[in-house]
């Protein structure tokens, strides 16, 4: 199997809880790929784990996903089911948890954002939603050929990320012009403060009617189901990473009662939380969990890179009052 960790230093990949027989990585985009991309990950797995488990995937903004494993991998979407896979696609950005079964072998993954959406392809995110499909649908079949040869060349390992960012550098697109308000939507979504995306958009200038186009065109949801969803998925990661199954305290403040939690569960994961939870998560809390470390250890190295010019800054400003006659 491959290594699990980062290349992102200080990673402590003890954090990470895997399971025997899996593994994972985490990495983190090319500057000029931030707000693009979230991360990009690698899987990985034994035969022997994946045989009989069928993990979960949450509800989550679309991503891109190389199959490299030997045996075909089948996805489950409410009612839809993909079987087999396609080995390039293009997962479109989800209302509702998906299911997999796979026999293990490594897969390697793109997250993006909404506005990598709108750099990299041109279709509407709302044909796509709760979908997948072939990955050269929608960018060129030569890039995607190039992309598998790469990707099947390497350690599968330490050397995706610098392959990952070549690859998407080569096609991503200049700042639109609607770059601004997808950004300023993105955080309104992502904000826990943020309770009627309506009133908050309009202190950004959008009317309702111009917030509804931007929404489906390049986040795939109305305004409303993005934030409803948010909310349901950060209560229930808190829920998950607190273990002990379906402890309603974890629930996010702006829900009434657990009863609406509860309708907001059917709605996402076609089941009770309880029920959910109930199910063999290990992996996928360990790789919440890694991913977390991985983040937690890249904003530690921002914030010594942008700390370090103003001590020597302040150590020159020292040095100058000592020598200064």
């Amino acid at each position: 199997m491959i290594e699990s960790g980062s290349l992102v230093p200080g990673v402590r990949v003890e954090r990470f809880g895997l399971p025997d027989h899996t593994a994972a990585r985490f990495e983190m985009p090319a500057p000029a790929l931030r707000g693009l991309v979230g991360s990009y990950h690698v899987f990985d797995s034994k035969k022997e784990w994946r045989d009989g488990v069928k993990p979960w995937l949450l509800p989550s903004w679309p991503a891109i996903r190389f199959i490299l494993a030997p045996d075909a991998i089948a996805l489950t979407i409410g009612s839809r089911r993909y079987d087999p896979m396609p080995v390039a696609a293009l997962y479109g950005n989800a209302s509702r948890a998906m299911q997999m079964t796979t026999h293990g072998g490594v897969t390697i993954g793109v997250d993006l954002t909404p506005l990598g959406w709108s750099r990299l392809f041109d279709a509407r995110a709302n044909d796509y939603r709760d979908r997948v499909v072939p990955l050269d649908t929608l960018l060129p079949a030569g890039w995607v050929a190039c992309a598998l040869d790469r990707l099947r060349a390497s350690d599968r390992s330490t050397q995706v990320k610098a392959i990952l960012d070549d690859l998407l550098l080569a096609i991503v697109r200049p700042p639109g012009r609607d770059d601004d308000q997808i950004v300023a939507l993105q955080r309104l979504i992502a904000s826990e403060e943020t309770r009627d995306l309506t009133s908050a958009a309009a202190s950004l200038g959008m009317s309702p009617a111009a917030l509804r186009r931007l929404s489906t065109r390049y986040f795939g949801f109305p305004p409303k189901t993005l934030l409803i969803r948010t909310r349901f998925v950060r209560s229930l990661v808190r829920m998950m990473l607190a273990g002990g199954g379906a402890n309603y305290a974890a629930m996010a403040p702006t829900y009434f009662d657990a009863s609406h939690f509860l309708r907001d569960a059917d709605r996402f994961l076609g089941m009770t939380p309880r029920r959910f939870l109930q199910q063999d998560h290990r992996y996928l809390i360990a790789c919440l969990n890694g991913l977390a470390e991985v983040r937690r250890a890249a904003a530690e190295q921002r914030d010594a890179a942008i700390a370090r010019p103003r001590l020597v800054a302040s150590q020159s400003r020292s040095v100058e009052k000592l020598v200064r006659p």
